[in-house]
């Protein structure tokens, strides 16, 4: 008796999930799923459909890690831009060292920073990602300090207008 009182409460429920679940779904994409009698396969025929190729997510991962360079804004959020997207790799099983990722900041950097690169390279301890923040900005730092201000003299031009010379 009490197993029959639950299961209709669960089966109410079911219904109700798959109502929800079919009412908020778009018609074009509800039309491609078949009928379950269950809200849990349901669903996850759904997911099914908008699962894309881990094959692919990786690919593009990696290109955005090679390809990025530093164009200036702050050294420190591009080094956690591409730790982000080295983070991003480890769910499909592809997650990079930090070591790995350290020499691809480095790639990224502009020639500015290319004794910096060489003096790392020519130490015998390796560093985190956070040393390398650190060290990076007190570069950045150091490099904006080398520049110092600049300012751009503008020179009025004035025509000498001789009355007498001939155009």
């Amino acid at each position: 008796m009490k197993y029959d009182l639950e299961r209709k409460k669960w089966d109410i429920s079911n219904r109700k999930c798959l109502m929800v679940a079919k009412s908020n779904i778009s018609d074009a994409i509800r039309g491609s799923i078949p009928n379950y009698d269950t809200a849990t396969k349901y669903l996850k025929k759904v997911e099914s459909q908008f699962i894309g190729s881990s094959k692919a997510y990786a690919s593009t991962l990696l290109k955005k890690l090679f390809n990025e360079k530093y164009t200036g804004g702050g050294i420190r959020e591009h080094i956690l831009k591409m730790s982000n997207t080295a983070l991003k790799m480890k769910p499909i099983d592809l997650g990079l060292k930090d070591e790995f990722l350290i020499h691809l900041v480095f790639a990224s950097l502009p020639k500015e920073y290319e004794t910096f690169v060489v003096n790392y390279n020519m130490q015998p301890d390796k560093w985190d990602i956070e040393k390398l923040i650190a060290m990076c900005v007190q570069e950045e730092k150091r490099l904006k300090s080398l520049q110092g201000d600049s300012a751009n003299l503008v020179k009025d031009k004035k025509k000498n207008f001789n009355k007498n010379a001939k155009p």
